[in-house]
């Protein structure tokens, strides 16, 4: 086409094609043109879901848009982004996935919203291990770290405090919870594991690692030194200062020494690890014991007699959100 886009008659192609749009326009109004989809103008339901990839995925939100109409919008960063997003940034998401252990700083924070419990439908068949700390036979458990039901509680609608007793306002809704213990390869090890000490067993020098991520490895490191005989602590998630430093001279001592072949960060890292033989033993999460079984590797998520190391994940919401959009975000927590 020329550059001043005229017919040769003096008409240009604009006024052309604007003259059949008008005309289009006209017929289709008057019923003469039919077959056009039909289009619905009004905005779709669509809710910012903060969190790691953990519990994020295409099936998820196909059916949650089939069954609620709700269009979920994956905002997938790392456990620590998550937390830095929140403090900083809490218009930038509606429903936040994250872990229990977070909120002790995140609830100060003023940008988590109180959940009213009466509006989640099953909230009284939560398990007691969230909700009281003991199980369905009333045994009490979960008195170390951020247990679920020590941070699950808020002191008021607006409060940044959390609650020593049930209130009717609760931060997270759970999700997805385990425990975690130890990984083995029983083919290359031999000989029965029944205790966190193994790990700086100096059988297995050069041949442990353990997770980098800082709040969930201070905890395995805690349960390897009193396991050890070291120390007793009170509480392993709320560990004094001297506390902390012994823990850490006595995994540096063993990080110089040469025990551990490498300190993992993600998932991955660790099937990689176990899967070549560089390790033998080291902290896991059940999902990659499951995924090196898979690969026909020989590899045990071991049970051990001081028990497991648990965390849970779990659902709220911005307190940026109000309105109709609050209404989706108790429909989709539903």
């Amino acid at each position: 086409m020329s550059k001043s886009s005229k017919s040769n008659n003096g008409v240009s192609r604009r006024a052309v094609l604007k003259g059949a749009a008008g005309a289009v326009g006209l017929a289709a109004g008057s019923g003469a043109i039919t077959g056009f989809p039909y289009v619905h103008s009004a905005d779709p339901k669509v809710l910012r879901y903060l969190g790691t990839a953990v519990n994020a995925g295409d099936e998820i939100s196909k059916k949650c848009l089939a069954d609620t109409g709700i269009k979920i919008e994956y905002i997938t960063v790392t456990t620590d982004d998550v937390t830095k997003r929140v403090i900083t940034q809490p218009n930038s998401f509606d429903v936040l996935d994250t872990e229990y252990f977070s909120l002790k700083k995140l609830v100060p924070s003023g940008n988590i919203f109180a959940l009213d419990s009466k509006k989640i439908k099953e909230f009284d068949n939560i398990t007691p291990v969230f909700t009281k700390g003991q199980l369905p036979n009333g045994k009490k458990i979960g008195d170390q770290g951020s247990a679920p039901w020590k941070v699950l509680y808020l002191e008021g609608a607006n409060s940044k405090k959390f609650s020593t007793t049930p209130t009717e306002f609760v931060t997270l809704i759970p999700t997805v919870y385990n425990a975690d213990t130890l990984g083995i390869r029983p083919d290359l090890i031999k000989r029965p594991i029944s205790s966190w000490s193994e790990l700086l067993n100096p059988e297995f020098k050069g041949k442990a690692s353990i997770l980098n991520i800082p709040s969930i490895g201070i905890m395995d490191a805690a349960m390897v030194v009193e396991a050890t005989g070291q120390h007793k602590y009170v509480d392993k998630g709320n560990m004094t200062k001297a506390e902390i430093d012994l823990t850490m001279k006595i995994m540096t001592e063993a990080k110089k020494a040469g025990q551990f072949r490498a300190f993992w960060k993600d998932f991955n890292e660790s099937v990689n690890l176990m899967a070549s033989g560089e390790t033998v033993i080291q902290s896991m999460w059940s999902p990659a014991v499951t995924k090196v079984r898979s690969m026909g590797i020989a590899c045990t998520f071991q049970p051990l007699k001081e028990g497991y190391r648990s965390w849970a994940s779990g659902f709220c919401v911005s307190k940026a959100v109000s309105g109709p959009k609050l209404d989706w975000a108790y429909e989709f927590v539903n």
